[in-house]
């Protein structure tokens, strides 16, 4: 049959059931070889008219397509094209000048003179100002073309008036053709989003006013990612994301299951096929993995790594809630690396539009090839906070490589390297957009301490909370305060039942040196334009510690007993005598300029004393929202809850380059869709 595109380009182009003679025609020219133009004519011509019937002499049973008056395109925005053409091996031949401009007759010895040599032209551009003429020609005919014209306004080329005549190649035309894109508002906007999107560069333009074809000419080498790219934005495909994880981390193994889960669902209702194409275990000496068939649409999945690592599932199994069965999708091929740098070469692909890298570590090894990743196109979802609360130099690099192309340029997003999956950073952007101005943005933003500092300094009677939880949800969610997490413990217990949880990093000396949390806070004050005059380092060693710590790493809670418990228990009572609990504070002031970490004691009844164990709090003092601060509050820590995040974060980035079904309504962000 006749097919939407070009199947060796486009590998889910299909046969469409009916095409009309003039739809079909456009398609013939352009490239599409299962007819010819001429062959139509007399079932055309004929009284009545002939329908004609392209059928597969291999597969007689398949119904094929149908060329008639009618067509399966209408005037809807989801299916007023029918399909997709392309010429290669073509020449863009451009004559320029100031003396074209209002000289009649200038065409007419331009076209004669091609004429004379037999050279078809295929394409013409001319715009309003009439100081260009462009037209499109094969390779073979471009130098003799170029030869003529040049003699032919020898004498204008002599006097200036026609500056140059300029050959490009080779280049390709892509035309997209439909009945239904008349009277259809925003088919050329969707047309050139799609080739800007996807970073391809048009060189000429043309459009008859039948409006059946829009035709664009691009260098041949972009030719097959502007189908693909194409093709996908008015629904005909799939627009294919190619994913790649950094990091096997508890974070990257619940996210590759949650790409695992999600991807049939995305299919269907955005029509994103989000495909991991390759993987690696570590930020540093690390083994790679990457498909085997990388033309295919298999996706490496949790089970394909852990047959190739030889992990046992239980190991992460417990933290994960994700629901799926476990399956081997696609062969994988492992190589093991000193560094990242293979990776991109792993992802990237000329022919695919859209590329993004989950960073899951929290390393600088791998936080330093964010830069490099964002300057060849490739988006990054980051959790890794190293980067950007980096060293100036590294935040200047991201910055240039987030901004060099504008909004062609690769998104960096980095929602979850502040409080998790809780919306700090697309707050503040929300409030400076609308024009409020922050003045303090204060909290709770290092889970670790969270836990810690509420074990250890927990607010009275706070298991009714848990109780009236359970009662309200009608036992749903109950929570842990009522199961002796409201009741006080030694500060060793704490950090003892905060590695349990796995809520501290592998040294616990990060999470109680205030680094993780000087970290955050240096993301903030980016956000906020104070990072000019203060770096990680110098928040970290002006912050209040809430002990004195031994040298070396940490890796046991028992260095804390005895001496530091009893400080921290005294503390502890002295600030409940003045109906206070301590609580781990970061904050930056605007109007002061200042970034700071400390312990301090908060009234029983405030936010940050009732503000649950392993949970975040973070208020945002604004001229609008006086005399309260605006508060987020909610859970930070688990993997879920981080590869939820980091997910969100990339569908919320695709949604504006695609965008649900005609039919689909997405609620919010909801996982509920109506049909």
């Amino acid at each position: 049959g006749v097919l939407s595109a070009d199947p060796r380009r486009v590998p889910s182009a299909y046969a469409v059931a009916e095409v009309s003679y003039n739809e079909a025609m456009e398609l013939a020219y352009f490239g599409a070889k299962v007819i010819h133009p001429k062959t139509m004519q007399p079932a055309i011509s004929s009284n009545p008219q002939i329908p004609i019937f392209i059928r597969n002499t291999f597969n007689p049973k398949f119904r094929g397509t149908r060329i008639f008056t009618s067509s399966v395109t209408n005037m809807q925005n989801d299916s007023c094209v029918c399909g997709f053409s392309s010429i290669d091996h073509m020449a863009l031949i451009n004559v320029e000048g100031s003396g074209l401009i209002g000289v009649q007759g200038v065409a007419k010895r331009l076209f004669g003179t091609l004429e004379s040599l037999g050279i078809n032209v295929v394409l013409i551009s001319q715009a309003s100002s009439e100081h260009s003429i462009t037209f499109a020609t094969d390779e073979d005919s471009a130098e003799p073309a170029r030869q003529a014209i040049q003699a032919e306004f020898q004498k204008e080329l002599d006097q200036n008036r026609i500056s140059n005549i300029d050959v490009n190649f080779p280049c390709s035309i892509i035309a997209a053709v439909g009945d239904g894109m008349k009277d259809v508002t925003g088919v050329s906007g969707r047309f050139f989003t799609a080739l800007g999107d996807a970073q391809i560069n048009v060189f000429a333009i043309a459009q008859g006013c039948s409006e059946r074809n829009i035709s664009s000419v691009v260098a041949t080498s972009q030719s097959t990612r502007a189908l693909r790219a194409l093709h996908a934005a008015f629904r005909l495909s799939h627009t294919t994301v190619r994913v790649g994880v950094v990091g096997m981390t508890e974070y990257g193994e619940s996210l590759l299951r949650l790409l695992e889960v999600q991807r049939r669902h995305l299919w269907d209702a955005f029509e994103i096929d989000l495909q991991v194409c390759t993987v690696a275990i570590d930020s540093h000496d690390t083994d790679i993995f990457r498909l085997k068939n990388e033309n295919g649409d298999d996706s490496i999945t949790l089970a394909a790594i852990r047959e190739a690592t030889k992990t046992s599932p239980e190991r992460s199994d417990s933290k994960i809630s994700f629901a799926f069965e476990a399956s081997a999708t696609g062969e994988i091929v492992k190589s093991s690396h000193g560094d990242l740098k293979p990776l991109l070469e792993n992802l990237f692909r000329v022919d695919c539009a859209h590329h993004v890298i989950f960073d899951c570590t929290n390393d600088k090894e791998a936080s330093v090839y964010h830069p490099e990743w964002l300057n060849a196109g490739v988006n990054v979802v980051t959790a890794n906070v190293t980067g950007i609360s980096g060293s100036k130099e590294i935040r200047d690099a991201i910055h240039a490589a987030e901004t060099a192309r504008g909004k062609l340029s690769a998104q960096y997003l980095r929602e979850v390297t502040v409080c998790g999956g809780l919306p700090v950073i697309s707050t503040i952007r929300t409030l400076l957009n609308s024009g409020d101005k922050i003045r303090r943005v204060d909290g709770i933003m290092s889970v670790a301490m969270s836990y810690i500092m509420f074990r250890v300094s927990p607010p009275p009677e706070i298991a009714r909370s848990g109780k009236f939880d359970e009662e309200c949800t009608k036992g749903a969610f109950h929570g842990d305060i009522g199961n002796g997490i409201g009741k006080a413990c030694s500060f060793s217990q704490a950090v003892k039942e905060a590695v349990a949880m796995d809520l501290t990093e592998k040294d616990v000396s990060h999470d109680l040196s205030n680094e993780y949390a000087a970290c955050v806070l240096m993301v903030l004050a980016k956000e906020l334009g104070l990072d000019r005059n203060v770096t990680t380092e110098e928040i970290q060693k002006k912050s209040e510690k809430v002990v004195d710590l031994p040298d070396g790493k940490i890796m046991d809670h028992r260095v804390f007993e005895g001496t530091i418990d009893d400080m921290i228990q005294a503390r502890v009572a002295a600030a409940a005598e003045r109906g206070c609990v301590l609580r781990h504070v970061g904050s930056v002031d605007v109007a002061t300029q200042s970034v700071e970490i400390k312990v301090v004691e908060v009234p029983n009844t405030h936010v940050f004393a009732v503000t649950p164990p392993s949970c975040e709090c973070v208020r945002f003092f604004t001229h609008r929202h006086n005399p309260y601060p605006l508060v987020i509050q909610g859970p930070a820590a688990g993997a879920d809850c981080t590869s939820s995040a980091l997910l969100a974060e990339l569908l919320n980035m695709m949604r504006s380059k695609v965008g649900p079904r005609m039919g689909i309504l997405s609620r919010s962000n909801s996982s509920a869709f109506l049909t």
